[in-house]
């Protein structure tokens, strides 16, 4: 069993700056890699980025230069800096980690709201 945290979220106005936290607990030797998913009104959830039990990063498209990933494993607590931010990226975020010998689990957070709004 994981369970995971998102905190972080909030208001913020273009070109502002918010870093959102995923702790995580419960069975986190299990986790082989970390994701940071949005969803935004009526639009399907879409990876924004990962990183994996050896500290590989892949971010988006969307968000390369703005958003940067990380992990304190000291905390079990994956970080998502996000800076430039635009309207567009309004949304709520969540923390997903996959897990298991055989990466079989998912878990998920149950999200923190971001807007970004002038």
């Amino acid at each position: 069993q994981v369970q995971l945290a998102e905190s972080g979220g909030g208001l913020v106005q273009p070109g502002g700056s918010l870093r959102l936290s995923c702790a995580a607990s419960g069975s986190i030797f299990s986790i082989n890699v970390m994701r940071w998913y949005c969803q935004a009104p009526g639009k399907e959830r879409e990876l924004v980025a990962a990183i994996t039990r050896g500290g590989m990063r892949s971010y988006a498209d969307s968000v390369k230069g703005r958003f940067t990933i990380s992990r304190d494993n000291a905390k079990n607590t994956v970080y998502l800096q996000m800076n430039s931010l635009k309207p567009e990226d309004t949304a709520v975020y969540y923390c997903n980690a996959r897990g298991g010998s055989g990466n079989q689990y998912d878990y998920w957070g149950q999200g923190t709201q971001v807007t970004v709004s002038s």
